[in-house]
């Protein structure tokens, strides 16, 4: 039996509080409260599915983010369990001549395609940012992201077909990032995708966003063989990975709770620098003109003899290192700091945000260095950075490593990692079915099954 209690005015008294009444408890409300009311087989379904989720996280604890531990149930494995059982759902081009792809990319701010032949010539590409819509809110604003890229796809790619002389029924497949990402962003740029390929029957290719970044590498520097190490480092995974071939990644260190690229991001919005393209730009921008040591700062992880990272703590520290400042200038609000005080900010967390890479990435380099492993791949949006750039090719240079890093502008986001991505997998009998293909914030690389 279920008890129904309905209070109006009187010796209850409802009080409305943002926009929810809630009633103040009295001898007869506490009456009714302590009433059991027997739960229906779906709260406890619902009960149990709760308790089984928070105990499956807390094993977790502790440990690096993004990785797949058996833990989720959809990763990504191209080559099945073995790692080298590609199939050709949506079939293949003809691989034994060069031939072209166009790649789609949306999984975040900005909306972009190109035509890249298989030989790695980037025939034509168009970018569409949306810096200027996200600057006035200090980030990302997914929905207004969304609106964005659904504004834009089309006019994106027909550019980029139009620089690259082509029309659609010229290229010869069609690859798209399907995660991880902003579910709403990537599902504007697959259904686009989907709709081309299906309506012009070209293979289909759907494209993991950090392995895309990972095989920018291989377009970069074409005699990059397998097996290689990459830092990933980007606005929202920071990773050390073996990278063993196409769909295979050993995951050797990840972030246990924010990203580089987050750590930038909001150290730019302490400071009042403009985020709308990105924190990391107008941090390393003012950090030129600043004190790398002026500010005191904790390197993280010093006691944790692994190659895992940690940019929350750091983010802490600065934030009241500033506010400290601001304190001892008499003033109120961090961005009212002179410039001289932000830039000494600014060089100082870059300084330490840097050197918490170098000694992870030292590290992971001397554990697998008896695998005959000496070239280091630097990928993701952060990698444009000039000053990690030149910081990890000095500790490259005195482990006698080679270090690979794509352009900078080919670090971010942009259309060319996807297509020349589908390239990849295309080469090795690989493609997907357009009809169901799904799109996935989530998309951990599948738990390494060959060393």
């Amino acid at each position: 039996m279920t008890i129904a209690f309905v209070c109006c005015r009187g010796p209850t008294g409802l009080i409305h509080g943002r926009g929810v009444s809630r009633i103040r408890p009295t001898a007869a409300t506490r009456l009714f409260s302590a009433i059991p009311v027997p739960s229906t087989p779906d709260d406890l379904l619902k009960k149990k599915r709760k308790k089984d989720a928070k105990a499956k996280r807390s094993k977790f604890i502790g440990m690096a983010k993004a990785v797949d531990r058996g833990q989720f149930s959809v990763t990504y494995q191209p080559g099945g369990e073995d790692g080298e059982s590609f199939a050709a759902l949506s079939g293949l081009p003809d691989i034994s001549t060069p031939f072209t792809v166009l790649g789609i990319e949306s999984s975040c701010d900005d909306t972009g395609a190109a035509i890249v032949r298989s030989d790695g010539v980037i025939l034509g590409e168009a970018l569409a940012s949306q810096a200027e819509i996200h600057e006035e809110w200090g980030g990302i604003v997914p929905g207004l992201a969304k609106n964005a890229h659904e504004e834009n796809i089309d006019r994106i790619v027909d550019t980029a077909l139009a620089k690259a002389n082509m029309s659609l029924s010229e290229v010869d497949a069609i690859g798209v990032t399907v995660g991880p990402g902003l579910e709403i962003c990537l599902r504007v740029g697959c259904n686009k995708a989907r709709e081309l390929a299906l309506e012009h029957n070209k293979p289909f290719v759907g494209i993991h966003h950090l392995e895309a970044h990972v095989l920018m590498a291989r377009l970069e520097q074409p005699d990059l063989e397998f097996p290689f190490l990459a830092l990933l480092v980007s606005g929202g995974h920071c990773q050390i990975m073996k990278c063993l071939g196409v769909g295979q990644y050993s995951i050797i260190g990840g972030t246990l709770d924010d990203s580089l690229g987050e750590a930038y991001d909001k150290t730019a919005r302490l400071l009042g620098l403009p985020v709308g393209g990105g924190g990391g730009p107008a941090v390393e921008k003012l950090a030129l003109e600043g004190n790398s040591t002026s500010v005191p700062l904790t390197i993280p992880l010093q006691k944790r003899k692994d190659c895992d990272f940690s940019y929350a703590g750091l983010k802490t520290n600065v934030r009241r290192a500033t506010e400290r400042i601001t304190m001892e200038r008499g003033l109120e609000l961090p961005t009212e700091l002179s410039t001289e005080d932000k830039a000494n900010i600014a060089a100082s967390f870059q300084n330490i945000a840097i050197k918490h890479l170098e000694q992870r990435l030292n590290r992971a380099m001397e554990n697998i260095e008896h695998e005959e492993i000496r070239t280091l791949a630097v990928v993701g949006g952060v990698a444009a950075n000039m000053e990690l750039r030149q910081r990890l090719d000095m500790l490259c240079e005195k482990r006698g490593w080679n270090m690979v890093v794509p352009p900078p502008r080919l670090c971010t986001d942009q259309g060319a990692m996807s297509a020349w991505a589908a390239v990849e997998r295309l080469k090795l009998g690989s493609s997907d079915n357009a009809l169901d293909q799904e799109v996935y914030a989530r998309y951990p690389f599948a738990f390494k099954t060959k060393d």
